[in-house]
């Protein structure tokens, strides 16, 4: 017998009509986010299981947020606590979190397809907090609710004729795949920008440019978001040592820009990095984003992090009313 509830595992295949449903939930929930209004009878009496088998900030906060301002409370699982350490598989874990009285469960998750495996045998929601290499909805839902807001879409919800970039290590990004299914599904062009190691010409199959020359594309957006070069997953050299003030730093002599300069951090920010000149080339009205957490002197110049064309805070406000949003619908409950 099917659920008469719903998961939110991914993005990529839901209908356009869907997409603006949850984001007009969002835009609605946004007061009660913000402590404006209170919601706190909609989930009161029920639990919800926050199962964060990888860290996490701001998703993990703002779940937990997200279900006390609707009345919930959570059972917080992180695998270092919990018996997954021990062995206990993940599956097993979530359906007895499940058992213990769960309404709903939020996953997080290294593994990618970790959700839609939990998902297959639990009788109650499941909504995918980041798996693997695979997804990030609720990252990609606040992403395209602030690009909205921020270029006066939000009526409706119509990206058409925009442009948006999306900067970084895209092949490692589950925030990038989820962005390009939703942004391409409103309307909007999406263009990734990246060496080729991080941005290689396949990601195309999913329905956006690819381009590996910043510079040639940021005068023509009117969005960019930035993403966390993941050294981790190449081998390359961390951020140790470049640290916030970095972002003042003289740019070092133009190395070259190879396939493989992502073993080399000074060459990444050369090229990729939205320096407060690059910023510059923006079209006025261009917001800038980031998912989050910043390498600042990487990725981004602390006075763009910071200054006035920045929606990063207003996307983590807009994180708790996705994610109150992505709860309700998922539960059934009526918009």
């Amino acid at each position: 017998m099917p659920r008469p509830t719903r998961d939110l595992l991914a993005l990529r295949g839901m209908g356009t009509a869907e997409l603006k449903e949850l984001l007009a939930r969002s835009r609605a929930m946004i007061p009660a986010a913000m402590g404006r209004t209170d919601l706190s009878h909609i989930l009161k009496g029920r639990a919800v299981g926050l199962l964060f088998f990888e860290d996490s900030t701001r998703t993990r906060l703002s779940f937990t947020m997200a279900a006390q301002r609707l009345g919930a409370t959570t059972l917080d699982l992180a695998s270092g606590g919990s018996s997954v350490s021990k062995g206990e598989t993940l599956i097993d874990t979530a359906l007895n979190v499940e058992a213990i009285g769960a309404a709903a469960l939020v996953v997080r998750a290294k593994q990618s397809g970790a959700a839609h495996q939990i998902a297959q045998p639990a009788k109650i929601p499941v909504l995918n907090g980041g798996d693997g290499k695979h997804e990030h909805p609720t990252q990609a839902l606040l992403d395209a609710l602030t690009i909205a807001e921020s270029l006066g879409r939000s009526a409706a919800f119509d990206l058409t004729g925009l442009s948006i970039a999306i900067v970084g290590d895209v092949i490692s990004s589950r925030v990038a795949r989820s962005n390009i299914a939703a942004l391409s599904a409103l309307g909007a062009q999406v263009i990734v920008v990246g060496p080729p190691t991080l941005a290689p010409k396949s990601m195309s199959t999913l329905g956006c440019k690819v381009e590996h020359d910043l510079d040639n594309v940021l005068p023509t957006v009117d969005a960019v978001m930035m993403l966390r070069v993941q050294f981790e997953r190449h081998g390359g050299e961390g951020s140790s040592g470049a640290s916030g003030g970095a972002s003042h730093a003289a740019a070092p002599a133009k190395p070259p820009i190879t396939p493989s300069s992502i073993v080399s951090v000074r060459a990444y920010r050369e090229g990729y990095a939205l320096t407060s000149a690059r910023a510059a080339m923006l079209k006025p009205h261009a917001v800038v984003l980031h998912p989050g957490p910043i390498n600042r002197g990487i990725e981004m110049d602390q006075d763009v992090a910071d200054g006035p064309r920045s929606a990063v805070l207003r996307q983590v406000t807009h994180g708790v009313a996705v994610r109150m949003a992505s709860l309700c619908w998922c539960l059934g409950i009526p918009a």
